[in-house]
């Protein structure tokens, strides 16, 4: 099972997941831990490269069979999610679960969807920022905003057994992994038999000679 801690969906959250993501498409699962996510931008890349399926199976003279995409990890995922998370880190578990992904762990996201930007800095090199971008649901709807993005199971991260060295929340999410695995194993293309040409192409008729006018010589 792999595991993938995303900071924010700003350059550094990017550039975490490409690199840790990536280098472990050879797993059967993977968490997705977005706690204390900061934001930054609309984080729909992360979420278009994890609901990736198998489109084809390829084989070759040597070595195993590949299933293309073939930097994709297939199986179960579980995101982990709480209270600190909020902005690019709300978006991103709503799209999780709108694009139904996994299940997401721990607690109700910040509920801060609001993007700034695009403002001029003052000419003593200050700056300021008011609102300006907000973000509504498919349905017409604020969904997240003032809201949050409830876990579909919440844990709590209980301050007792993260003294003992436990994390509650990351716990979770590995059990749930592990429980799927059990299910719904990640997909085994089956290679077709190879194909015996020699049996289905037609056979070749030979030409007629030629025979030259005044018969053969």
């Amino acid at each position: 099972m792999g595991y993938v801690f995303v900071p924010d969906t700003a350059g550094e959250g990017r550039t975490n997941f490409d690199r840790y993501y990536f280098s472990q498409v050879g797993k059967d699962g993977v968490v997705i831990d977005e706690r204390f996510n900061h934001g930054g931008y609309l984080a729909d890349y992360i979420v278009n490269v994890l609901k990736q399926h198998p489109l084809m199976g390829t084989t070759t003279r040597d070595g195993r069979d590949e299933i293309l995409p073939q930097q994709a990890i297939f199986g179960p995922k579980v995101m982990i999610a709480n209270e600190m998370s909020g902005s690019g880190g709300d978006a991103l578990p709503w799209f999780f679960k709108k694009e139904s992904v996994g299940p997401v762990v721990g607690v109700r996201t910040w509920g801060g969807l609001v993007g700034i930007g695009g403002f001029p800095r003052l000419i003593d090199a200050g700056g300021v920022t008011a609102p300006r971008w907000a973000c509504y649901g498919t349905s017409g709807q604020w969904e997240v905003e003032n809201h949050g993005v409830a876990p579909d199971v919440e844990v709590e991260q209980d301050p007792a057994l993260v003294r003992r060295g436990h994390d509650p929340q990351l716990e979770k999410a590995v059990s749930l992994v592990m429980q799927a695995l059990e299910k719904t194993p990640p997909p085994k293309l089956q290679r077709p038999a190879y194909p015996d040409y020699h049996q289905t192409m037609p056979k070749v008729i030979e030409p007629a000679p030629v025979v030259a006018a005044g018969g053969n010589k």
